[in-house]
């Protein structure tokens, strides 16, 4: 039996009547009496018995839709598959981001998918950029965020939104009124304060200021490094150091403890969507890169706000 056979089969089944099951499945009458004679030919088998305009399944017929209908069943399951992948609900998406974005950027994206996909599941897990890359080799995430471009061969890099270095400096309550007046002003590297936090010497950006500072004769000493931004800005809130940060953190910064000002020279700062270079995205993390482009963009112009 064909695939058009057993749907028809099945609807006349059900319907009792070839006019139920034309009604069932929105076509003609002659078109399931067509369908149903064919079946019955290439079976070589009565199906019904036609009785006065009714039809009466035949005992071979029973039998057979016993295992027609568990069929019928799969169908309706496929279907419905078929149309949750197109809405982008079925799958579980999978993003790994570093410990700042997920931070910063994510919950306002996760906010705006899980309205528009209510039914969407997505696994979130943080990582440090190197970690991250391996779990999307592995299989273990879909999507990537990260401020660093790896340059792998198996890693596809596409730049999402771009900022420029921060610099968060604990406030003086003694000169409160003047330190205020002094936020948004960009801070040049020279004068960056000699108890400034600094981050890990692997650390991309880090690595950047350090070549920047290097580049221009300033050498910076380091009282307490850090892993992450979210440490960094944590302690520069405290009052421990100033800190170089990225953007995104320093969005979320809190003003009436640090001000926030961007670095001079300009350094800017991109962050990454990183996915495996030879798997393509399905319906829901195609929606949910929308959310995080949107996400990160708000971000940037809380973070130039602030600095304002």
């Amino acid at each position: 039996m064909r695939l058009r056979h057993i749907e028809v089969f099945h609807a006349v089944m059900r319907a009792g009547t070839v006019s139920g099951a034309a009604h069932l499945l929105h076509i003609s009458q002659p078109a399931v009496t067509k369908v149903l004679q064919h079946a019955e030919a290439q079976l070589g088998l009565l199906l019904f018995e036609r009785v006065r305009g009714k039809f009466y399944p035949t005992p071979e017929a029973l039998r057979l839709f016993t295992e027609v209908d568990k069929l019928h069943a799969d169908l309706v399951a496929i279907r419905r598959l078929a149309v949750s992948l197109k809405n982008g609900q079925a799958q579980t998406v999978k993003l790994s981001v570093t410990p700042a974005l997920g931070a910063t950027v994510v919950p306002g994206a996760m906010t705006r998918w899980a309205q528009a996909v209510p039914d969407g599941r997505c696994e979130l897990a943080t990582h440090h950029t190197r970690e991250l890359v391996n779990a999307l080799l592995l299989g273990e995430a879909e999507l990537g965020l990260a401020l660093h471009d790896p340059k792998h061969p198996g890693i596809r890099a596409e730049p999402l939104a771009h900022g420029r270095l921060m610099v968060l400096q604990p406030r003086k309550p003694a000169r409160g009124r003047k330190a205020m007046e002094a936020g948004g002003t960009p801070l040049a590297i020279e004068d960056l304060p000699a108890e400034l936090i600094g981050l890990a010497g692997d650390d991309p950006l880090g690595l950047r200021v350090s070549q920047e500072c290097e580049a221009l004769g300033v050498h910076l000493q380091f009282r307490i490094t850090v892993q992450t931004y979210q440490l960094a800005r944590a302690l520069a809130e405290s009052g421990l150091g100033a800190a170089v940060v990225d953007p995104f953190t320093a969005a979320a910064a809190d003003r009436q403890r640090v001000l926030v000002r961007p670095l001079a020279p300009e350094l800017p700062v991109t962050l990454y969507l990183l996915t495996p270079a030879a798997l393509p995205l399905s319906q829901g993390a195609r929606r949910l890169v929308s959310f995080l482009g949107e996400a990160a963009t708000a971000c940037l112009a809380q973070a130039e706000e602030v600095a304002a």
